[in-house]
């Protein structure tokens, strides 16, 4: 089925190559083409020079069938003609045409809601990986064949893996052509997987405009402000999804680092209060400060290296632990701070009279100046993805991605599964095996050889 898809894919990307070439254009020239040569021979019976071709023609014989022939007169106009003024018979006036109001159309802002929309079903969203739970053929001598146990046969290489995949929202990030300067300017919407809809309003970041990103939205990113980038689909108006995987997740990697990181000067971590805190009727204290969009573009680690020992001691393991970061966040509210104001670089505080400590402050109409702190984040780990290293990024559900989680999909009541059970424990164990296999088969080559070479001394 793999192998299948892939190959598809690849002649449809062919096709596509030959396509933008445009051979077909360039079919009737040749190297040895006469046509412009100044010593024809004339044809017998002497052509006019100046008649047009057949083909010069063609364009305009559409218009000749337009034209309308003469009306000859009829016999009642004939009539008419001879008859005098007074005895030409009179006819009534043509009574006006009524034309009937078209029905407004009701509901027209519901009928746009419910229009999908081009964003829907656009991540490739991978498969479940389907593995054996039981394997009768590993008590044998030969052993578990590969392929059997359900793991792919190319996996060290012919596979690219991606972990530790975090907890969140798979969703695309979209960047638009707006007027404005690039991490100031609102030109960023963030679309559900499925039906492609806008989670959060439009915001500004320093991502370049024509830029879609297949990515994850933190579960707590109100708090971190963070969002893994996961796959690159096009950046600049470049698409990057038509090149392997191996190279997308280079340039994914290589352009976030390049991307300034400053938050832009508009934010405001504060939420809108209510107007009982805002008259000072309510007693409860202030919130705490939320990050109102993502602000952090984090890649997700990846693996080109996916041989069986790396496999074992490095990418299951990283797929299972907590990854720790550090970002800056804001700062609770304290009632004591003043507004501050920023001169020349210098963030000066007018209640204290001094320079304010060497802290990242921002100035905002809104809410006041706020201290970004570095703080630890950890980020809970979900699961193991593993992409075809030949195939480009195609939209919806594909085989040439495979999705390994921590714990399986029960519905809700079901008993808990054991712990050698569950996807991503059974997928190390079947790569442990396959580990064993081969430590097997390299101890019984020597021995094979030395009893190869006393039959033949034997003899």
């Amino acid at each position: 089925m793999r192998m299948q898809a892939l190959e598809e894919q690849k002649r449809r990307r062919a096709q596509q190559i030959e396509s933008n070439r445009q051979f077909d254009l360039f079919a009737h020239l040749s190297i040895n083409d006469d046509s412009d040569s100044d010593d024809l021979p004339e044809e017998d019976g002497g052509s006019d020079p100046h008649t047009p071709a057949s083909a010069a023609l063609g364009p305009y014989v559409s218009m000749l069938n337009e034209v309308e022939a003469p009306v000859a007169p009829s016999s009642e106009m004939a009539v008419e003609s001879v008859l005098p003024a007074s005895e030409v018979p009179i006819q009534a006036p043509a009574s006006p045409i009524t034309r009937k109001k078209k029905p407004k159309k009701k509901n027209k802002k519901k009928g746009n809601y419910n229009k999908p929309s081009k964003w829907a079903d656009q991540c490739m969203y991978a498969e479940l990986l389907e593995m054996a739970t039981d394997d009768p053929a590993w008590s044998t001598d030969d052993g578990l064949n590969e392929g059997a146990d359900g793991l792919p046969k190319d996996l060290e290489s012919g596979w690219v893996a991606i972990a530790p995949v975090p907890v969140g929202k798979r969703c695309l990030v979209v960047t638009h052509q707006t007027a404005g300067v690039t991490g100031t300017a609102a030109n960023t919407t963030i679309r559900s997987r499925l039906l492609g809809k806008s989670l959060i309003p439009r915001f500004p970041s320093p991502l370049p405009p024509l830029t879609v990103l297949d990515c994850i939205l933190d579960a707590n990113w109100r708090d971190n402000g963070i969002i893994h980038v996961l796959d690159v689909v096009r950046w600049k108006g470049q698409d990057i999804g038509d090149c392997e995987a191996p190279f997308r997740f280079w340039w994914r990697d290589t352009r976030l680092g390049e991307l300034p990181q400053a938050l832009p000067p508009t934010i405001n971590f504060f939420p809108k209060t209510p107007k009982s805190e805002a008259s000072g009727d309510s007693d409860q204290p202030p919130r705490n400060p939320q990050f109102p969009y993502p602000t952090y573009f984090l890649p997700i680690p990846y693996h080109t290296n996916t041989s069986l020992d790396s496999l074992d001691a490095v990418i299951v393991p990283s797929a299972r632990s907590q990854r720790s970061i550090t970002v800056e966040i804001p700062v609770p509210k304290d009632p004591s701070l003043s507004t501050a104001i920023d001169l020349g670089g210098l963030n000066m505080d007018f209640r204290a009279g001094v320079p304010s400590p060497a802290t990242f402050t921002f100035t905002s109409m809104i809410a006041p100046s706020i201290k970004m702190t570095p703080a630890p984040i950890t980020i809970q780990p979900d699961g193991l993805l593993l992409y075809t290293a030949e195939a480009s990024y195609e939209p919806g559900t594909s085989p040439l991605s495979s999705w390994v989680p921590i714990t399986g999909y029960d519905p809700p009541g079901a008993m808990e599964v054991q712990a050698h059970q569950r996807p991503l424990d059974l997928f190390h164990r079947l790569v442990q095996r396959r580990l064993q296999r081969r430590l097997l088969a390299c101890a019984r080559a020597p021995n094979d050889a030395d009893a190869s070479m006393d039959v033949e001394s034997g003899a």
